[in-house]
């Protein structure tokens, strides 16, 4: 006796849950992306074994280019309008409220503080560490850098400030002085260096240490 024949149905598969899956979490990661912010100048960092990872909030970070200029980035305004107060307090620069407003809304600083008004009428395109002389920070003297990490100082007071310097690996050792004198005139004695991490050579003395930490 023969076997009856089942007959054969088209298989369909309802994909309307996948794309509404697909969808959130293609709008999840659009809204809760960071933006990496614009910074003074491309800076190529030396590399380090260290596995530290830079912080992200109430970040000051100074960056210093091959040639020796010094730029500013704040990640928040409302620390950089206290700063800019307290700088045109101490410096007499006679900015007003809206003067700060608006120099705070610069993404870094890269000039003096007298300059930094006529700064603002520069495009966004020649807003840049090529086009900008950086902070000054080669006056031993007079350096108006530590009048910047005064008033940096001031604005985190009773708070936790996260103090970076990033230097180009071809930095001179002069640039580098300059600012750590600033940040001791001011007793900020705790910064970090910003690096680029690399993998711990196997044949170190700190790869076999973490190996015998690890098999222990």
């Amino acid at each position: 006796m023969a076997r009856p024949k089942i007959a054969r149905k088209s298989t369909n598969i309802d994909m309307t849950a996948m794309c509404d899956v697909a969808f959130l979490l293609l709008s999840f990661f659009i809204l809760a992306t960071q933006f990496k912010p614009q910074e003074a100048v491309n800076v190529i960092t030396p590399n380090s074994v260290s596995s530290d990872a830079a912080p992200k909030k109430d970040v000051v970070m100074l960056s210093i280019t091959p040639d020796g200029k010094v730029f500013m980035m704040m990640d928040n305004t409302d620390k950089k309008i206290t700063v800019l107060d307290e700088l045109n307090d101490r410096r007499k620069l006679g900015w007003s409220a809206d003067d700060v407003k608006r120099i705070a809304a610069l993404p870094f600083f890269g000039t003096s503080a007298s300059n930094l008004k006529a700064a603002l009428q520069l495009p966004a395109d020649k807003y840049n560490g090529q086009t900008l002389p950086g902070l000054p920070a080669q006056d031993t003297a007079n350096s108006e850098l530590k009048d910047w990490m005064y008033a940096v100082n001031t604005a985190h007071q009773g708070g936790k400030i996260n103090l970076l310097l990033k230097g180009d690996m071809n930095s001179k050792y002069p640039a580098f002085k300059h600012v750590i004198d600033a940040f001791k005139a001011n007793d900020l004695l705790k910064f970090k260096m910003v690096t680029n991490p690399e993998n711990v050579p196997t044949d170190s003395e700190l790869f076999r240490t973490g190996r015998r930490k690890s098999d222990q």
